[in-house]
This record gives structure tokens, C-alpha cells and sequence, in this order.
């Protein structure tokens, strides 16, 4: 953006890149790495294009060009508000992908079929959908591995009068459905041990964080987890000092329900685990750790 804002500085440089893919590049960098983007960061940082200043605020008014020196719409980005569609239980598809652009996500087809469907879920329990929820939404559909196993349906029991239990069923990639129950010190524990007797791949559970994308009770949850697989099979050579690593793979999902958030970050990790092939190449190759 330096480059194409400065262009008598650089002696007409020019890149070829198209710009407005830029949040959309970043969002996906933020999903895979688990990585969130600090909101006061440059250009895509949520309070780049945020004015808050009554100065500012009027300048704005005025001429946007005031206080902005890229338009948000050169990296991919439209404002909300200047559309003024509030999204509830009542709203339609094109009212969804109409949002769904501003964001910079231009999605037709099933992915726009199983995001509308997201969008519904959620949408009969809140009155009114904010662009977090409609963010962790697609974010939950689109930022995902090849579908290996997928979440069928979750039943949960847990409390103080007796012990946690969890039933899962698990859809695989050909249509074939498994159940399992059971018992865990926790709803998420019971949950992850079902899913364990299903998939039946040792795997230790590395790294697990939730956390509200909204404020409210009804705020969706927003669940990343990191899992290393246990056996020899998904392992790495360390290029500075040549000891054998363990590959880790990470998972996110989202829901209004804090287990199926949960279970569907654990399964997304499961899916890259599988999906991860093993190869005479792949056993000897040399990578960076960071």
C-alpha cells in the first residue's frame, strides 16, 4: 500500500498486486495461525479506518479523504453502516451475501448455502446478528481443512449430581455415521473422549482457548485448539539441531454452544491431522521451528 499511495517516491513502481484481496489474505493468516491482528494495526487492524475524535469525526463528514489516506475499499474493505442492513432471524440470502461482500467474501454455492445456514442457527436465538457473529460464522466454514470427519449431532449431561457424559456422531467424508458415548470430568472432556473412540487416533490435546466473540450471554464462541499426534508417523526434523519434532495442527469452530464450539475446533484439527500424509519426503524434511 506504501508502494501504490507513493508512487512519485518510488519512481512509479508498480506491483501487480490486487490490493483489494488484502483483508481477506489477512483474515485467513490470522485463522491458520491462531494468530488474532491487534486492532490498532496498520490497514487491516479493526480501528484503521475507526474515527472516534470529534475533529476527525467531522473532517469524515466533510471528505473522507481528510484523515484517510487509502480508502477501505482499495484493500477490500466497505463499512458497515453506509449499507444500513441490520441482519436478523428474518433476513434472506442475498441480504447475508450482500454483507458477506462488504466483508470480502464473494462465496455463491454450497458455501454460501452452509454459511446462510450458520447464519440461521444463530439468528433464532439472537435478535439482532452483529459482524463478529456473522465473522466467526464464515471464518468457522470457510478456514476449513479437507473434511475427513464432520459433527453430526451433540448431547451433553453435566453438572454437580453426577458425572459428565457426552454422545457424539460423527459424519465421515463418504456419508457413513458413528456414535459414541462418554464419561469425562467435564462437558468438553466427555465430548473429546467420544470423539477419540470414534476417530481412534492417539493425539494429545496441546493447547485449548475459548473466548466470546461478542459481549452478552448469546455471544458465539470462538474455540482454537493445538493437538500433536502421538505416533511416528507425523514427525519433522528440526533444522538447527536435527532432533526429531512432533508436527502439532490446530483447529478452530464456533457456536453459540461452548461444547460444540469445542468439538468442532477438535474435529478441524483431527481433519488436518488425517488429512497429513506421510511420505519418505515429508519424514526428512527440514523445517524452521518458530
Amino acid at each position: 500500500m506504501a508502494i501504490k499511495c507513493r508512487k512519485e517516491l518510488t519512481g512509479g513502481l508498480y506491483t501487480g498486486l490486487n490490493t483489494k484481496h488484502i483483508v481477506m489474505a489477512s483474515k485467513m493468516v490470522a485463522e491458520y495461525s491462531g494468530l488474532h491482528v491487534q486492532p490498532h494495526k496498520a490497514i487491516v487492524g479493526a480501528n484503521a479506518f475507526a474515527h472516534e475524535s470529534g475533529i476527525h469525526q467531522d473532517g469524515m463528514l466533510k471528505f473522507k479523504g481528510t484523515y484517510e489516506i487509502i480508502s477501505p475499499e482499495d484493500i477490500g474493505l466497505t463499512r458497515a453502516n453506509d449499507s444500513g442492513i441490520i441482519l436478523g432471524k428474518l433476513s434472506g440470502r442475498h441480504a447475508l451475501k450482500s454483507r458477506l461482500m462488504e466483508f470480502g467474501y464473494n462465496i455463491n454455492g454450497k458455501e454460501l448455502d452452509d454459511v446462510f445456514k450458520r447464519f440461521k442457527e444463530v439468528a433464532e436465538k439472537k435478535k439482532c446478528v452483529s459482524d463478529e457473529d456473522i465473522e466467526a460464522l464464515i471464518s468457522d466454514e470457510l478456514f476449513q481443512p479437507e473434511i475427513v470427519w464432520s459433527l453430526g449431532d451433540l448431547q451433553v449431561t453435566c453438572g454437580t449430581l453426577g458425572l459428565s457424559t457426552a454422545t457424539v456422531k460423527l459424519i465421515s467424508s463418504d456419508g457413513e455415521e458413528k456414535i459414541q458415548c462418554s464419561i469425562g470430568t467435564g462437558p468438553v472432556d466427555a465430548a473429546y473422549k467420544a470423539v477419540d473412540n470414534i476417530i481412534q487416533v492417539p493425539v494429545t490435546l496441546v493447547e485449548y482457548t475459548m473466548s466470546g466473540v461478542t459481549e452478552g450471554l448469546d455471544a458465539i464462541a470462538s474455540t482454537r485448539v493445538v493437538i500433536r499426534g502421538d505416533d511416528n508417523s507425523r514427525t519433522s526434523t528440526h533444522a538447527l539441531t536435527g532432533e526429531t519434532v512432533y508436527r502439532t495442527f490446530s483447529g478452530s469452530g464456533a457456536s453459540m454452544d461452548v461444547t460444540v464450539s469445542s468439538v468442532r475446533a477438535y474435529v478441524s484439527a483431527l481433519n488436518k491431522l488425517l488429512g497429513f500424509r506421510s511420505s519418505p519426503n515429508r519424514s526428512g524434511e527440514m523445517i524452521q521451528q518458530k
